[in-house]
């Protein structure tokens, strides 16, 4: 079978505080903003924020809600670790970084021979920078984070899971992974040419109570899986009907691409999306990405509204220009 995904476009997880989120990801982690926009559901005002290496790749794209609102529960069913490539060698560097960034950090550890270090978002969201040599993705660089110590984009994320077969099952039936290792508790699925950005792992926990399923701050909410176009989002479906995952969600226009959602067994929220004629440039001109917030047109004539509820944030001019 031919199967449509191809690897991540975006990750999305709750934060708390807005500014927060926007000093973590652009001077710690050192990714361009490339989006500020608002949740395209609901009717409260919930900033939707875009991160990414240089070139806005998908695989590269960590989106936050600044959710303050509700503090998530953390837990199996969710994702554990978002994973962002580096160099390798690089770690001494990074070790360092986070340290005069006053980051808790874990030491130096290993998974399927490739080192790493987990660190957290001040919201207790946990990250990790993995050596790979073959990432190629061009870099955002900031004051602090040269070219040759820069993420490129992720690697994978990791997903706690109670129980391994079904959730197995799903990546390799449903979205064409292959399981590729096991190590301890972790086990390995790739799909295309595997590597950076197209490796899930599962982390078996199975005496880990389920952690929430709706937004709250410190939880990744969703991952999301890349596909070509709109037909390509119809093949999945129609697989996953199938197959009989039949809560996949209709196709919702969320302005700058398309997206579909359907609840792995294990748990996790997997969306498969794909880009519009467009993308992020449609309402802003490529040298100005990043630099105001913008809403849909469905919500056209709210923003002073908006902006009363809505923490006001700055974004550093290095995240936005080179």
């Amino acid at each position: 079978m031919n199967y449509p995904l191809t690897g991540y476009h975006h990750i999305t997880a709750c934060a708390g505080g807005a500014q927060d989120d926007v000093n973590f990801f652009t001077q710690v982690v050192g990714l361009r903003m490339a989006k500020q926009t608002v949740l395209m559901d609901g009717k409260i005002p919930i900033y939707h924020l875009y991160y990414s290496n240089a070139e806005i790749e998908p695989g590269s794209i960590m989106t936050s809600f600044p959710y303050s609102r509700l503090q998530g529960r953390k837990g199996s069913g969710q994702v554990s670790a978002t994973a962002f490539t580096v160099a390798k060698g690089t770690l001494p560097f990074w070790k360092d970084h986070l340290k005069r960034n006053n980051i808790p950090q874990q030491p130096v550890a290993e998974r399927f021979g490739q080192k790493f270090i987990r660190f957290s978002h001040p919201a207790a969201l946990d990250f990790e920078v993995i050596e790979d040599n073959e990432d190629t993705r061009k870099p955002w660089s900031t004051p602090a984070i040269g070219t040759n110590e820069a993420v490129h984009g992720f690697h994978g994320s990791v997903l706690s899971v109670r129980e391994i077969p079904e959730t197995e099952r799903f990546f390799i039936d449903a979205l064409g992974f292959r399981k590729t290792g096991v190590d301890g508790n972790y086990h390995r699925f790739e799909t295309g040419t595997g590597g950076a950005n197209k490796t899930v792992t599962l982390l078996h926990e199975p005496d880990r109570p389920a952690g929430s399923w709706t937004f709250g701050a410190g939880t990744v909410h969703h991952i999301a899986l890349w596909a070509a176009d709109d037909d390509a989002m119809a093949q999945q479906k129609a697989i996953y009907e199938e197959l009989g995952y039949t809560d996949a969600s209709e196709i919702k226009d969320r302005f700058y691409f398309h997206s579909m959602y359907c609840r792995c067994p294990g748990g996790i929220l997997v969306e498969s999306c794909c880009n519009v004629p467009g993308g992020f440039e449609k309402d802003e001109e490529r040298s100005k990405l990043g630099t105001k917030l913008h809403l849909p047109p469905w919500w056209a004539g709210r923003q002073e509204e908006m902006m009363k509820s809505l923490e006001p944030i700055r974004v550093p001019e290095t995240a936005t220009a080179h």
